[in-house]
């Protein structure tokens, strides 16, 4: 789980340091933010609610697997391209 966590804080902080280098309204994106991030939320309580009896040792690999490829990518784009 730790992994994980410094996975998705890496993520953040690439869109946080994006932020100050573009002209970007910091109230519309924390307002986007929160809304997408709500309903994404809530879309996967409820999925998980429905599924998660029957996928739950599969589920949780293959969530820490797509979060660790996802951050590793992010870092690849960044020191190389």
């Amino acid at each position: 789980m730790l992994i994980l966590s410094l996975v998705t804080s890496v993520d953040a902080l690439a869109v946080g340091v994006t932020f100050v280098f573009f002209s970007v309204n910091i109230y519309m994106a924390i307002l986007i933010t929160g809304a997408v991030t709500f309903f994404i939320a809530m879309g996967g309580v409820i999925i998980g609610s429905k599924f998660g009896t029957k996928f739950k040792s599969r589920a949780e690999c293959t969530g820490r697997v797509v979060l660790i490829i996802i951050g590793v990518k992010i870092i690849i784009e960044h020191l190389f391209f």
